[in-house]
């Protein structure tokens, strides 16, 4: 069986949809290597997915399968910490992306995918400089729910965009300066929160096809073996060399997907 990919080199013209059954390893290496780091670092899997899938994918079906498959490495995540959850710091956050998501889901569908592509590349490289670097700054604490609000919508925005749904949380959570657990305790849930909202406003939109379907399918074990082999590593590899190899390939990959 071969899934038609979206050939996405600008040098077609347009694009179309051709069967490329040479994407496959591509497709379910990317998966693999996104569950990797997810099950090490709890987070990044739609990075890492992205990176990689945005060659041989368009933007919506990108977006899609990291919705799809990012609703189970992190709800599973979420249901361990349901206990700790702390409703009255998560509820801005889940407002502001309640708003933000159906905005992010409609510049999705009507946007143009070269642009999407040029913008998440953006994305990624000005991500890893800032994790790479991580400059040193005082803790936010202006602002209270209404700034945390203002960016659960931007984040809404951008998850329902590109599927990338945690990343201005985690940002925003250390520049407020609350501890590693609670920040762990608000990312994941807001991600988690957008990928459902994300997934049910593109069914509504009628944006997901029977060819992506096929590969949320068949990218399954590769998700599953990559989960569990990150959880296995977990604590016994040198947690900053491991970052800094992450935030470079994704820096390389940006960068790439901007030119």
């Amino acid at each position: 069986m071969v899934i038609p990919f979206k050939r996405c080199s600008p040098s077609l013209g347009s694009e179309h949809m051709d069967g490329y059954p040479l994407d496959f390893p591509i497709f379910l290496f990317a998966t693999f290597a996104g569950a990797l780091v997810a099950g090490l670092s709890g987070f990044a899997f739609g990075l890492v997915a992205a990176s990689i899938w945005l060659y041989i994918l368009t933007p919506l079906q990108t977006a899609t399968l990291i919705i799809a498959f990012g609703l189970i490495v992190q709800g599973y995540s979420v249901w361990k910490l349901r206990r700790a959850l702390d409703w009255g710091r998560l509820w801005p956050f889940l407002i502001g992306a309640a708003i933000g998501v159906p905005v992010g889901v409609t510049i999705l569908t009507w946007a143009n995918p070269t642009h999407v592509r040029a913008g998440v590349g953006f994305l990624l490289v000005v991500y890893s400089l800032y994790a790479f670097f991580r400059p040193a700054m005082k803790p936010i604490n202006v602002g209270g729910r209404l700034a945390d609000a203002s960016v659960g919508f931007l984040n809404g925005i951008l998850g329902g965009m590109t599927g990338l749904a945690g990343i201005l949380v985690t940002i925003w959570c250390g520049l407020r300066g609350w501890p590693k657990d609670v920040q762990r305790t608000v990312f994941q849930p807001v991600a988690v929160a957008i990928f459902l909202m994300s997934a049910l406003w593109i069914g509504a939109k009628g944006a997901i096809t029977a060819d992506t379907i096929k590969l949320f399918v068949i990218g399954l074990p590769a998700l599953f073996v990559g989960t569990w082999l990150g959880l296995k590593l977990f604590g016994r590899l040198n947690e900053s060399a491991f970052r800094k190899i992450v935030l470079v390939l994704l820096f390389t990959s940006g960068f790439v997907l901007m030119i």
